[in-house]
């Protein structure tokens, strides 16, 4: 569809949108007189919009895409309920289907683009490309005929080139040391994890960093979990962070896994859906297990149930930021053409009768207000409603609407940024210079397979020299000493966890060797 065409069947849905909305305000301003009858006569089983579409394609002046026209109206209509309930076409939906069913169709591999040049960071395990051999640090210059490399190709469309149904095949060529290396790849269905990371921080206790809530997240977790038990955890970091949530009924599965029997772990109430109560069935094998949960803004939907359940039942404690402050729930209704809609059908509600949904009207500059009130760097500037308290099962106090407040509260620290930092930051250097570094070093990185090893490895590669003389000569960037003390501790952990990805441990040394600079896992760390 060309871009004018396209540029008027927006225009085309906006003014449709628009008709229909006026006339819905008009009516209720009394500016439209007819009895009630007549209203519901005319808007009964949605006979206006049917009217409306209806007349446009008898009478407009060019040729309709009734396709295009009705989706753009029932996107626009869904909009006005809430930010939540929403129309996937055919392809969104797939797409969207995909990553809650926790596969999809591909070619099994993650990659980074620091510097214009896709690097593959990992060949997931048993997957398509790991069965012909691509490798992490393998550069990708062409999917097929076309070229992705040095042209600033969107990350998005080498996602959708390499991606396809299963059975079909896709030419992906590289560039690996000084090689350029065709490999013909018949793409397969893919799992997609929702664990990140799964190691022990000390001799007791284990860290799981879990993205989403995904068909398989419970199984996954509590494989996660058996293997962390058996190298002796006895307390667990569950990082929640920037999960965004996904099946509910997942989150309740997990949950219930450190309650204790009765334990409510959350309910259920909308106009059409009479109250619904979840409660833990005792079988729950972690409910001694001391425990604290990370959250942050990031922190959303069945996330938050997990996290409020385990705060309104004191079963644990919670460490971080206010949570993002989603509490409604979406049912999927599916069409045979493939579309769909997710509309919301209920408030969810914490254990102690706590609702942590915000204003709608909150949507779209929420984080940046927590950053302009002062949120983000001290929990007395936290927007709570001490009107709406709840209590939990010790008497402890907590409060309803926009979000979840940990118990423990850790603010973002910028204090300790230097100008060399920032610098770096800005020019991606850190991200580039571990290619660099795995270019150096590819045939013993690949081999690291094991912590200890990955610690020799770095007491033998002198990281900071080499990291100061790459920003020097490819980035312009100096730093005094007197600011690389400052920027040391923060800086040289980072480095750590980015050049260790490229080995096979993959994000699990990235997430471990990144933590001396997280906060938030310092201060659980801490917690009895």
């Amino acid at each position: 569809m060309d871009g004018k065409r396209k540029d008027s069947l927006v225009r085309l849905a906006e003014i449709l949108v628009g008709i229909v909305f006026g006339i819905l305000i008009a009516v209720f301003a009394g500016q439209v007189r007819e009895s009630s009858q007549g209203k519901k006569a005319a808007y009964g089983n949605w006979r206006k919009l049917n009217l409306i579409l209806t007349e446009v394609e008898k009478n407009y002046v060019d040729t309709v895409d009734v396709v295009a026209v009705t989706d753009a109206a029932v996107a626009a209509a869904l909009e006005e309920l809430d930010p939540h309930s929403v129309y996937m076409p055919p392809v969104e939906k797939k797409e969207s289907d995909s990553q809650l069913q926790g596969n999809f169709e591909g070619i099994g591999i993650q990659f980074n683009v620091p510097n214009d040049t896709a690097i593959v960071m990992e060949v997931i395990a048993g997957g398509p490309s790991e069965k012909v051999g691509l490798l992490a640090g393998d550069r990708l210059l062409k999917v097929d005929d076309k070229v992705i490399a040095g042209v600033k190709f969107p990350q998005d469309s080498m996602v959708r080139r390499m991606k396809g149904p299963a059975g079909t095949k896709v030419t992906v060529t590289v560039k690996r040391g000084s090689d350029v290396i065709p490999f013909e790849i018949v793409r397969g269905r893919i799992p997609l994890h929702s664990v990140d990371a799964s190691f022990m921080v000390n001799d007791t206790t284990g860290y799981l960093r879990v993205s989403k809530f995904a068909l398989n997240t419970y199984t996954e977790v509590i494989n996660a979990l058996s293997g962390l038990r058996k190298q002796g955890m006895r307390r667990l970091v569950l990082d929640l962070r920037d999960n965004s949530g996904g099946f509910m009924q997942q989150a309740v599965l997990l949950t219930n896994e450190f309650l204790h029997r009765g334990d409510t772990i959350v309910y259920l109430e909308g106009l059409h859906r009479p109250r619904e109560d979840y409660r833990a069935d005792g079988r729950g094998s972690l409910s001694e297990l001391p425990l604290v949960i990370l959250i942050n803004e990031g922190t959303a939907s069945a996330s938050e149930i997990l996290a409020g359940a385990i705060q309104d039942n004191d079963a644990g404690i919670l460490v971080g930021r206010r949570s993002f402050g989603k509490g409604l729930v979406q049912e999927p209704i599916d069409f045979t053409d493939g579309s769909g809609i997710r509309i919301t059908v209920a408030r969810y509600y914490t254990p102690s009768g706590r609702c942590i949904q915000k204003p709608y009207d909150d949507y779209g500059h929420d984080l940046y207000d927590r950053y302009r009130d002062g949120e983000i760097f001290s929990a007395d500037s936290a927007k709570i409603n001490r009107e709406d308290v709840h209590y939990t099962v010790s008497g402890r106090p907590v409060y309803g609407g926009g979000g979840i407040m940990p118990d423990v509260y850790v603010p973002m620290d910028t204090t300790r940024a230097t100008g060399f930092f920032v610098a770096c930051n800005r020019k991606t250097t850190q991200m580039r210079f571990a290619s660099a570094v795995f270019d150096r070093y590819a045939p013993r990185l690949r081999e690291i397979d094991s912590f200890e090893a990955m610690d020799r490895f770095f007491t033998q590669v002198n990281l900071k020299d080499q990291f100061l003389t790459f920003a020097r000569e490819k980035d312009g960037l100096r730093c005094s000493e007197e600011d690389w003390k400052k920027t040391e501790p923060y800086l040289m952990p980072q480095l750590r966890a980015l050049v260790a990805r490229y080995s096979k441990l993959g994000d699990n040394a990235f997430y471990k060797y990144y933590l001396p600079v997280d906060e938030t896992v310092k201060v659980a760390l801490q917690q009895p």
